[in-house]
């Protein structure tokens, strides 16, 4: 796609600076919003196949306690529209320290649940924290970040996802023999919910956030501060601008909708849609199980788990080093294929094996290699779709619409995680092995989505991506040349 892949960013401006010691520890310190997601994410799968926590609630109960972790998702969704109004008003940092608070306590209840209405109180709180967090830190990252690194230090938000997947894993793993495992597994949660409300009380907050609420004198100094030197002026100015363009928009909800911002409402919706549809929660989520039935034991299938987690933090860390250097649409591409590839075989495996009966085994040798295809599965997400999915939406939007766009992510993201969660057990009952083509070919349509509309954008600052779309042939349509946010 000549001039359209690739948008011209020639004119984009180079801001003076440099990497902070200050703005690395605020990233990470930001970037342990992930954790709670990971771990949630990581630990509930692992829970629901212990023995003592369906004894303790009994299989009559076990429905309506397996509806309340699906539901989890919805309570997510709910929570990135009040996350929206909170980070836009009050700024990113107190929906962080809000995230951390409802996990807090969530986690607690879960940990000391005496009754199914205080896990599925607790399970809401859990929503809301991972909602709130969802919304905030991949938009806190953005702001944060030297242009020519925001890539990397965004991507440390996926990074604590998949370490908080790996520790859930671990944690499982370790409790599934006891009887009280459970309690631990889910109470341990509390902890890095804590971390990061303490953390997010010695954070300061993004200069775009500052600026959006009048505070222009701390947000330079805060941008002196995140950036190293005392110039600061053209940078400042452009982010000012931003503020006062979008001081003129009184309903974003209303804006995004809007021909010009086409582009971010495109991509803020169908990111996280493909997100969820290249299959990855079916895996992660489900992996305890899955290896279950695959003909490992009840450690063993815990033990797997704890493989691809590896992977899952390996791979996200290729990502890291990759983004800023060779851009998002390569590792977009690469992950696609290597994704689809893996899926085929896998799809093909289970048909020889176990056909539409459902009856049959791998051999030792089978089994390995299965392995081998999900853990190269899970790589290629983990340094694609996985960080992208939430670098891509909190980077495209411009300031008047910033916080309706990362909510419409979450929100889109969190709806498709509900639904492939119901859905699963019926869609795995009907369609079988055919479960995996069904992914593959969502995973082709992603592909091609990619290849025709999503310029590069890497190395273009946040506040002057406008350029971007107006350079790109097909969204240039839709972008006026008098659109100038910085």
């Amino acid at each position: 796609m000549a001039g359209g892949a690739f948008a011209d960013q020639s004119k984009a401006r180079n801001y003076e600076g440099k990497v902070t010691f200050y703005v690395l520890v605020t990233c990470f310190v930001a970037a342990m919003g992930g954790l709670l997601f990971g771990y949630d994410l990581g630990i509930t799968g692992g829970v629901t196949s212990m023995e003592p926590f369906l004894v303790k609630f009994f299989p009559s109960v076990y429905k309506q306690m397996k509806d309340g972790l699906d539901n989890q998702s919805a309570y997510s969704l709910v929570a990135s529209f009040f996350a929206s109004i909170t980070t836009r008003l009050l700024g990113r940092k107190p929906s962080m320290f809000l995230g951390g608070l409802f996990f807090l306590v969530g986690a607690l209840l879960n940990g000391f649940a005496l009754n199914i209405e205080m896990l599925i109180i607790g399970r809401l709180l859990l929503g809301f924290g991972v909602g709130y967090c969802n919304q905030s830190v991949p938009v806190y990252l953005s702001e944060m970040a030297p242009t020519n690194i925001r890539g990397a230090l965004n991507m440390g938000f996926q990074m604590m996802i998949t370490i908080g997947i790996l520790i859930a894993n671990l944690i499982n793993y370790g409790t599934a023999e006891f009887e009280n495992g459970w309690r631990i597994s889910l109470g341990v949660g509390a902890v890095p919910a804590f971390l990061l409300c303490l953390g997010s009380l010695f954070l300061g907050d993004t200069p775009n956030s500052m600026i959006e609420r009048g505070q222009h004198d701390q947000a330079k100094a805060m941008l002196q501060k995140i950036r190293g030197i005392q110039n600061v002026d053209e940078e400042l100015q452009d982010l000012i601008d931003a503020s006062e363009a979008a001081r003129k928009v009184e309903h974003p909800w209303k804006n995004i909708s809007q021909p010009k911002y086409r582009p971010q409402l495109t991509f803020c919706s169908f990111i996280p849609f493909f997100q969820q549809l290249t299959g990855i929660n079916v895996i992660m989520f489900y992996a305890p199980v899955l290896f279950k039935t695959l003909g490992f034991g009840d450690d063993a299938s815990l033990m797997s788990a704890v493989i691809t987690g590896c992977v899952n933090v390996l791979a996200t860390l290729v990502s890291i080093i990759c983004v800023d250097k060779f851009g998002r649409r390569i590792l977009f591409l690469e992950g696609g294929i290597q994704m689809l590839i893996c899926q085929i075989l896998v799809g093909v495996m289970i048909a020889l094996k176990f056909g539409v009966n459902g009856e049959g085994s791998f051999s030792k040798g089978e089994a390995n290699f299965l392995l081998f295809l999900i853990c190269a599965y899970v790589a290629a997400f983990a340094w694609s779709w996985g960080p992208l999915g939430w670098l891509v939406p909190s980077e495209i939007c411009p300031l008047e619409v910033r916080s309706a766009g990362q909510a419409i992510n979450v929100a889109t993201n969190m709806l498709f995680t509900f639904v492939i969660a119901q859905a699963f057990l019926t869609m795995l009952c009907y369609l079988k092995f055919g479960l995996f083509f069904f992914f593959a070919f969502f995973v082709i349509l992603m592909t091609i989505f990619i290849v025709v509309l999503l310029p590069e954008t890497k190395n273009v600052p946040i506040e002057e991506m406008d350029r971007v779309w107006r350079s790109h042939w097909f969204w240039s349509k839709f972008v006026p040349n008098n659109v100038v946010h910085g």
